[in-house]
């Protein structure tokens, strides 16, 4: 292919939305400085730099050639297999031909790339290792984290707490109940790991006990800390972050009722220890210092975090370089503890670091010396199956939950997940045929009138919802639908002259109300994407009488903040819903926000005219829905299937939902068969350097 064959194909690619902007203009930039360069190194820089936009640290050259229709993506989600095979600009039939050997050479451009061991000293924008290529910042950013957290496997904590006085404070913190069949408590296990190390994980799906785990290992840390065991016998300064506000809100309120409930038990270890643990979470960026404009944070190597324990929720969300950034910027006595679900969706950014982290904590991986310690420390044995003698530093720092609390054996969305995450779609079917109270499903195409009912005021069709012939078990949503927010909007605004506490208390019952129900979906563009579905909700809503036609702004818009901004601290997720307040005697729209970091004591009012980047949320994608908790959750599928539908998006918009989940199918449920047996593949190599 010539130079300008290869120009006129990246210039078409990216009129119709097929690669970024500035994946083209960083091929160009190779092309102006170098037109003797290869045609291919072009193509390379790209398409190396599209796939760090959809999360992957590297483009494996190798992959590319051998399936390129399944490693680029392109084109992009909305796109059909089958229109994707007769387009003549598919990347399979530019490929077509290419040999391995031939692309590697147009990469032998040492202005352009590093090579080997020799890498690191360079300054070249990109990097090859073997067949891997990577944009520098990407591959010294994993280099980074990795080594800081090698860094931090290998010294333990001085001094390792006494095992004997472990099991003392953990029988009073986590008293052994009913394992239901488990022989070990893992909450337990999870506590004494974590005490003795400087870095660690902790791993489990939505009700598995996070929170209250996290809740009892900071009161562990503290009982340690201020009876003189460890860290001089001060308190230790512990903060607690999350990558969104909506999950640091999530997170704030569970750990105040995991300490309402163990504050008197606390008071028996000292008055000081209640008080030690911290009952707030900040944002990872608000806690860094993000800076106006920059992406560069406040703290930093040279200016780091004070203190001595961070606890990072939510941490499949967090990309690689806000990882490097906080690695840097932590103190190197400190700890580091990650909380998370090693099966929902990575986070947007490049990499998928807790993916990788958790790589082997179903099968364990604990060496004997870490079983004999445990044992002493928590009074129960792990499993002959988990012992690896050859287990490595990281295996012994990461502890998965497998027991569900939230989820019993009659909840079809435990069921559900559970199957979906086994990438088995007979156990998929299964489960919905046993007619389970919390799970329904229909077919969009062939019950059209069904979803404006839907989201208008939930569906009840005698009890349980029939679809065709097939009739699944009672889903009652009497609570389900937008309705019940908007009368909210609508009938308790106070009066004219009401104090401005009751507007803070009415905005805070309208959030409360419109969160527990939600339309998920999993495409952005298209009839099937937020923007297809957001007109089709909003016109149900007007055609019922619940919001006005012709306008932007009306009272009752839910809008999510789309960049940050951080002069009105508004963070890029952020969900606020317009309201009407009295300013100088007359009412105006106003668009009201939890407080800072999700805090729900405090409401930020804002005037629709300062939020510049922001669109409706009726219907929200399965990746903006992470760290967040609704009571009912819709599940739009698309008609077709699409590269990004998979098994671990199913699971994260499955796990979404506490009481009740609908299936929104636009074709029919086969596509969700198809879907579980597709995972998504991050390139990346963190644990290989």
């Amino acid at each position: 292919m010539s130079d300008s064959d290869l120009s006129d194909l990246l210039l078409r690619w990216q009129a119709r939305g097929w690669l970024r902007p500035i994946d083209v203009v960083f091929a160009f930039f190779v092309r102006r400085d170098s037109p003797e360069s290869d045609p291919w190194l072009m193509l390379a820089a790209a398409l190396v730099s599209h796939q760090a936009g959809r999360g992957h640290v590297h483009l494996d050259l190798a992959a590319v050639l051998e399936q390129p229709e399944l490693v680029l993506a392109i084109p992009p989600e909305g796109t059909r297999f089958r229109e994707r095979s007769l387009d003549p600009d598919r990347p399979e039939r530019v490929l077509s031909g290419l040999k391995l050997s031939r692309w590697l050479s147009a990469l032998a451009d040492p202005r352009w790339v590093a090579v080997g061991p020799e890498a690191g000293a360079g300054t070249t924008p990109l990097v090859l290792e073997g067949a891997r290529l990577s944009l520098r910042r990407y591959w010294q950013c994993e280099r980074e984290v990795w080594s800081e957290l090698s860094r931090r496997l290998g010294t333990p904590v001085d001094p390792v707490p006494e095992s004997r006085q472990i099991r003392r404070i953990l029988d009073a913190l986590l008293p052994t109940v009913s394992l239901q069949g488990q022989s070990t408590d893992w909450q337990r296990m999870a506590c004494a790991l974590m005490a003795r190390s400087r870095f660690g994980v902790i791993t489990g799906g939505p009700g598995t006990g996070k929170t209250t785990t996290v809740v009892r290992l900071l009161a562990l840390l503290q009982i340690l800390a201020q009876s003189g065991a460890a860290e001089g016998g001060r308190p230790l300064r512990i903060r607690l972050a999350a990558p969104t506000g909506k999950a640091a809100a999530r997170l704030s309120a569970s750990i105040l009722r995991e300490l309402d409930r163990l504050a008197p038990l606390l008071l028996e270890w000292g008055v000081g220890i209640p008080a030690s643990i911290p009952r707030s979470v900040t944002t990872l960026h608000r806690l860094m210092g993000g800076q106006r404009e920059s992406r560069h944070f406040r703290h930093h190597r040279d200016n780091p975090l004070w203190v001595d324990v961070l606890v990072i929720d939510e941490a499949s969300m967090v990309g690689l370089e806000l990882m490097a950034d906080v690695l840097a910027a932590l103190p190197g006595e400190a700890r580091l503890i990650l909380l998370g679900d090693r099966d929902q969706l990575a986070s947007v950014e490049a990499g998928s670091l807790l993916g990788e982290l958790c790589q082997r904590a179903l099968e364990g991986g604990y060496t004997p010396e870490t079983r004999a310690w445990l044992a002493d420390a928590t009074g129960h044995e792990i499993e002959a199956g988990l012992i690896d003698p050859a287990g490595t530093p990281l295996d012994q720092a990461v502890v998965m939950l497998r027991r569900n609390f939230r989820f019993s054996e009659a909840s079809g969305i435990g069921r559900l997940a559970w199957a979906v995450n086994s990438g088995d779609p007979a156990a998929v079917e299964q489960v919905w045929r046993q007619g389970y109270a919390d799970l329904a499903w229909f077919s969009i195409r062939e019950q059209g009138g069904l979803f404006g009912k839907l989201v208008v005021d939930g569906v009840e069709t005698g009890g349980s919802m029939v679809v065709g012939s097939e009739k699944n078990g009672e889903f009652s949503t009497r609570q389900g639908g937008y309705r019940s927010y908007l009368q909210c909007v609508r009938d308790k605004r106070p009066a004219l002259d009401a104090e401005p506490v009751r507007f803070d208390e009415w905005a805070r019952e309208v959030a409360r109300i419109h969160g527990a129900f939600q339309v998920l979906c999993v495409l952005r563009q298209g009839p099937w994407g937020v923007e297809g579905l957001n007109g089709r909700i909003a016109r149900h809503l007007r055609e019922a009488g619940l919001i006005p036609g012709g306008r932007e702004w009306y009272a009752g818009r839910p809008v999510m903040i789309t960049r940050n901004n951080h002069e009105l601290g508004l963070m890029n997720g952020d969900i606020g819903i317009t309201l009407e307040l009295p300013v100088a005697g007359r009412w105006l729209l106003r668009v009201a926000f939890p407080g800072k970091d999700g805090a729900e004591e405090a409401i930020r009012w804002f005037p629709p005219s300062h939020l510049t980047s922001v669109e409706t949320v009726y219907a929200l994608t399965v990746h903006k829905s992470q760290g967040s908790e609704f009571s009912r959750v819709v599940l739009v599928l698309p008609d077709h299937l699409t590269p990004i539908l998979t098994r671990e998006l199913l699971y994260t918009g499955i796990t979404r939902a506490r009481d009740g989940f609908l299936l929104a199918c636009g074709g029919d449920r086969a596509l969700l068969a198809q879907a579980v047996t597709r995972r998504i593949v991050r390139a990346s190599g963190l644990l290989t350097h």
